[in-house]
């Protein structure tokens, strides 16, 4: 094991050292701005080396002594060829091949990104993307991506549960700046944690991912980028009301502290005090809850000695109360006067990021990260105690260089996880530490016109899991002009937190069950899937406008899987698959800039999601097989971002049936129908930009009131025997509508 962790890290060493170029092409306006210009074509004369520009317009591309051409080439604008005479920063500014004709061609920056050139398959979210919605926290940032979906996970907390490919998200790897964040115990609320106005932008990767983020990735993985104290506004205020009294408040204070350090404090609050009860059925249709979330970022950068570092200090506080609208803690708290919940959750981590690029070898870098959190929940549901304490500790060295030239990177490091949980549940104590010690390799190969292929090996070692192999592959081939054809395997590996990750079940009167309890983790053996994909891209000009078309198609294979299985509706069964369970997914998304300003998005998805239960082969619970998804967005003065504009945005999402899980045991007046209704919602929003400085929203979701009416079972008798708060299948409060501003200063 140190043999192979140490070849790891010393290969790379001897590899054959070239100097780099970096630059960035630009386009200027008719007004003396400037903006990037996104996927120009970089390349020495001669020669197969290049490069394309990247969403800023930045490239960099091998340099030697003997290169003396530099081409840039995009589609609309004059060719030019550059005379080189050393690797200095070049700042280049095309021209339209039309501009005698006095027609200028303009682009815009994209709100959401699909790569022609990365391997994976990944789609790049920025802030822009998520002002579309008022994202207050992560979990409803997806609201307008048609790759994530998003559910709630009963009707009592409020909780919404993302899905990728048809799984839940304890199979996505989630992490903030690659440091994996949403797990253990954060699992059911985590992305309530994280809030909106911090996301600089968010990646989202379907299939397997990097071997260099872990080995627990089964059906992707979600990466937040947070915004950093050097780009951000010095001071920004974001204040949000909805008609449910829920309210909201950002507030962002960056200064810069010496010429390498700055720092940025950000504070999120939030609340919801009033009661509502539209459905009459004696329980609160959304939680009352309060939160405070505070983060100190410190950011110090050294250009010359190619260093930058990051430091995270957060504290959060989140309480929630849910039930009956009568219910008051500290009367009826673990009594049977009325059914009431309580969750309370108290958070601190600590996060540091360092990296050094060789200022005299740009290619070549290392990356140390270093993250601690200690989570504390305690909670109740009824008569249901659940408690639990995460302790974990995260550590990795990364290191990056390239084989002869850029077409041949590698990356290659170590990895340390340490987890301590500490539950109560079931009227049970369980304790248990986790600790895993791993190595990757990564090698990427980029020939800059048909094929780049990444393919990566890590090996770990885990004091439950015992010793493995994670083994990925991602290949993209461009069979012509604005293609990309990709495909992927990977296989993951986890363990299930069954309690932190299926909290819904406490609110409910089932029996909780752990069957042929053997394995290691909770009698459990972990959960290991293989993951494939084939995805094809296709972009298009039509009537002039640019558009483009994906087709997806990912299958997931559990070679073993903790089933939670709900299909007797006085229990909840955990125990490892016993034959098959598989997740096919197939989507197909429209992407079309109709006209100026005016951006169209529609995507259709199919999912077959079966498990082998006790009862037999079905398909999973609340699972749609068909979805639809439309969005719709127009911006006035679109290519100018000082001026004041209108911005308008419609979302609409439909799902098919989905199956309930079987209730036919249950007396007459306690059973559901085979499946749900048909749902479908709209959401909207207009916001009016008064000056770069100042900006309002208003917006409405479910606009069409789309409601379960009956979204509780049992719910006259809450401590009786068929009571159960799981079977949501759609909203339950209705129409929801909001406002809110926005103030910057740059």
């Amino acid at each position: 094991m140190k043999n192979i962790c140490l070849l790891l890290l010393v290969f790379p060493l001897f590899m054959f050292s070239q100097d780099e170029l970096k630059g960035e092409i630009l386009e200027a306006t008719s007004d003396n701005k400037t903006i990037p210009v996104v996927g120009a074509n970089v390349f020495w004369l001669n020669t197969s080396l290049g490069a394309v520009t990247d969403i800023d317009g930045k490239f960099s591309i091998p340099y030697q002594k003997n290169y003396k051409q530099l081409v840039v080439s995009y589609v609309g604008y004059k060719t030019d060829t550059l005379t080189i005479t050393q690797p200095k920063y070049i700042k280049h500014y095309l021209k339209s091949t039309s501009e005698l004709d006095e027609i200028t061609i303009t682009s815009r920056k994209q709100a959401t990104v699909k790569s022609y050139m990365k391997a994976a398959n990944v789609i790049t979210v920025s802030s822009d993307e998520l002002l579309k919605a008022a994202c207050c926290n992560l979990s409803e940032s997806f609201e307008t991506n048609p790759s994530i979906d998003v559910n709630f996970s009963d009707a009592l907390t409020g909780t919404r549960q993302i899905k990728m490919l048809g799984l839940t998200s304890k199979y996505i790897l989630i992490t903030t700046e690659n440091v994996p964040s949403i797990r253990g115990a954060s699992q059911a609320f985590g992305l309530s944690f994280i809030p909106g106005t911090w996301v600089e932008s968010i990646q989202i990767t379907k299939g397997a991912g990097s071997v260099a983020n872990g080995f627990e990735s089964i059906a992707g993985q979600i990466n937040a980028e947070l915004v950093k104290p050097t780009k951000d506004n010095r001071f920004f205020v974001n204040f949000y009301a909805a008609s449910s009294q829920r309210m909201e408040l950002n507030t962002h204070v960056n200064t810069k502290v010496s010429d390498k350090w700055s720092t940025g404090v950000y504070i999120h609050g939030n609340t919801h005090q009033e009661k509502h009860d539209v459905n009459d059925d004696g329980f609160l249709d959304m939680p009352l809850y309060n939160q405070i979330n505070v983060m100190n970022r410190w950011q110090y950068t050294n250009a010359e000695k190619g260093l930058v570092s990051f430091i995270n200090l957060r504290y959060l506080n989140d309480a929630k109360q849910a039930g009956q609208e009568d219910f008051d803690p500290d009367r009826d708290k673990f009594t049977t006067n009325f059914w009431g919940s309580e969750i309370d959750t108290e958070r601190f981590e600590i996060t540091t990021k360092l990296g050094y690029v060789n200022p005299e070898v740009p290619w070549q870098s290392v990356g140390v990260q270093f993250a601690y959190s200690t989570h504390n929940q305690t909670s109740y549901y009824g008569l249901n105690r659940y408690d639990i304490n995460h302790n974990s500790v995260y550590s990795s060295v990364v290191y990056n260089s390239i084989i002869s030239d850029s077409r041949h990177k590698i990356k290659t490091g170590l990895s340390f996880t340490y987890d301590h949980y500490d539950e109560f549940a079931i009227n049970t104590n369980f304790e248990r530490s986790e600790r895993s010690f791993g190595g990757y390799f990564e090698y990427a190969y980029d020939n800059l016109d048909k094929l780049t292929l990444t393919a990566g090996l890590r090996f770990d070692t885990h004091n439950l899991l015992g010793e493995f192999v994670t083994p990925r592959l991602h290949m993209r081939y461009t069979p012509w002009e604005k293609s990309a054809l990709r495909f992927s395997i990977g296989r993951g590996k986890r363990s299930a937190n069954i309690f932190a990750e299926n909290q819904n079940m406490f609110a409910t009167s089932r029996a909780i069950n752990i069957l042929n309890s053997k394995g290691s983790i909770y009698g459990l053996d972990p959960e290991i899937a293989w993951n494939y994909g084939v995805s094809y891209l296709q972009g298009f000009n039509l009537f002039g406008r640019k558009g483009d078309v994906t087709f997806d198609f990912y299958r997931t294979d559990f070679k073993n899987q903790v089933v939670v299985d709900w299909e007797n509706p006085q229990e909840v069964n955990f125990y490892n698959l016993k034959g098959d369970s598989y997740a096919n997914s197939f989507q197909v998304e429209v992407n079309y800039n109709a006209f100026k300003g005016f951006d169209f998005r529609t995507a259709y998805k199919y999912y077959d999601v079966q498990t082998d239960y006790l009862t037999g082969m079905l398909s999973k619970p609340l699972t749609p097989k068909h979805r639809f998804f439309a969005n719709a967005s127009y911006a006035t003065n679109a290519d100018e971002e000082v001026k004041s504009r209108w911005k308008f945005d419609l979302t609409y999402n439909w799902l098919s049936e989905q199956r309930f899980a079987s209730t036919s045991s249950n007396s007459s007046e306690f059973r559901l129908p085979e499946e749900s209704p048909i749902v479908g919602t709209l959401n909207a929003q207009v916001t009016k930009v008064f000056s770069p400085k100042f900006e309002i929203y208003v917006g409405g979701e479910n606009i069409t009131n789309v409601r379960q009416d009956n979204p509780i079972l049992g719910v006259d008798d809450p401590f009786g025997s068929n009571f159960d708060t799981t079977f949501v299948y759609g909203p339950i409060f209705g129409s929801m509508y909001y406002a809110g501003l926005r103030f910057k200063i740059k």
